[in-house]
């Protein structure tokens, strides 16, 4: 039994003892040879589902590449951005994308401008550094029939991910997803023409959305999500352009809770530099925060990046800007504690959403303590 800050007991323990199972992150510098195979380096080999990637050292756009779409030129996503599938400003078909996956890891693969032009945000320019975070959903993907509407899904229902491919028809419908359990965070993009993203987050309700692009507090509109909450088999889109425009294609990345590898919460801002402590019941490998009620930059902390406590290295998944500096957050061996009183991740009385991964259970599966890594 372990005892939370507030005082109430819990039982702490974890169904997944190895994280790296199922997230991995990757550090790497470029080095202007292609291809290039990039190799997560845990303790155990992992073949991601889903990348995401950032240059560090540079201003430029970051890059979601996934299984379902396949990977190769043109199949990017830009996070910080409202462009479709494959039309970044950068475009991967000339500068440079993830060609292939390997069995631990992802292939850079140079674009039609050259060798010395492969500048893309998952590229190997020399004198470049990135950062790659990569998850394991359920390998190949197959027809799901559990909404209204067919999909196509590949769900790991033991880490509690699935990518689910979906046409919009402009009519409110639910989207299988294949996780058997509820998902607390959904997160859809139109890959057919330019949209918004839009991220159901379960601690705000459905009739509440997030966008990845942009620093907005969260909106309120029942055309997104239906206002109709996810189950356990489908998740629910109105007649919004950005989550079911008619004759386009969608992507939705969909997360459920597994206790001691990951955890989708919400807490309050103290405006305080000894700011709130959130439990997470593990050590994060992977921490990202946006303030809910009020505007601010998406923030994305992780265990490679850290540097020291206060975690000291952040990206930004609403903007192209370079790596930042600052003393935000403590990692803990049990989750986060805010260490700013000058950001919206804490401000006073900021409801703040997050998303964490772990880099090992506080408590294994068989109830024992587990070691520091």
């Amino acid at each position: 039994m372990l005892k939370k800050p507030s005082g109430v007991w819990i039982v702490a323990y974890t169904t997944i003892d190895n994280p790296e199972l199922y997230f991995q992150t990757v550090l790497w510098s470029g080095d202007s040879n292609s291809p290039r195979t990039i190799t997560f380096d845990g303790s155990e080999d992992m073949q991601p589902d889903w990348i995401w990637s950032k240059k560090r050292n540079s201003a430029d756009y970051g890059q979601i590449y996934d299984s379902v779409r396949t990977f190769g030129a043109g199949k990017e996503i830009v996070p910080s951005d409202n462009f479709e599938e494959g039309n970044s400003t950068n475009n991967s078909t000339a500068l440079g994308y993830i060609s292939s996956v390997t069995s631990d890891g992802f292939v850079l693969t140079e674009g039609n401008h050259g060798t010395s032009s492969i500048r893309s945000l998952l590229n190997n320019h020399s004198g470049s550094t990135h950062v790659a975070w990569g998850w394991k959903a359920g390998g190949s993907a197959s027809s799901n029939t559990d909404g209204s509407a067919t999909s196509t899904v590949s769900a790991n229902t033991t880490a509690g991910f699935s990518i689910v491919s979906y046409t919009g028809n402009e009519t409110a419908k639910t989207i299988g997803h294949g996780l058997g359990a509820i998902p607390q965070i959904v997160i859809t993009k139109n890959r057919s023409t330019t949209g918004q993203w839009a991220m159901y987050n379960r601690n705000l309700g459905a009739n509440k959305n997030l966008h990845l692009e942009t620093t907005d507090a969260a909106a309120s509109s029942s055309a997104v999500f239906n206002d109709t909450e996810s189950t356990s088999s489908v998740f629910s889109v109105g007649n919004a352009v950005m989550t079911n425009d008619n004759g386009s294609n969608f992507i939705a990345y969909c997360f459920a809770e597994k206790k001691g590898y990951s955890k989708f919460g919400k807490y309050t801002g103290n405006g305080n530099a000894d700011g709130t402590f959130v439990y997470t019941g593990f050590r994060p490998a992977m921490v990202i925060c946006k303030a809910s009620s009020d505007s601010g930059d998406w923030k994305i902390f992780d265990n490679k990046r850290i540097g020291y406590n206060a975690a000291n290295y952040r990206l930004y998944p609403n903007a192209t800007t370079v790596e930042t500096s600052d003393s935000l957050i403590d990692i803990l061996s049990n989750g986060f504690k805010l260490r700013t009183s000058s950001d919206s991740i804490n401000g006073s009385g900021n409801t703040v959403i997050y998303m964490a991964f772990a880099e090992n259970p506080f408590v294994s599966s068989g109830g024992i303590p587990t070691t520091a890594r």
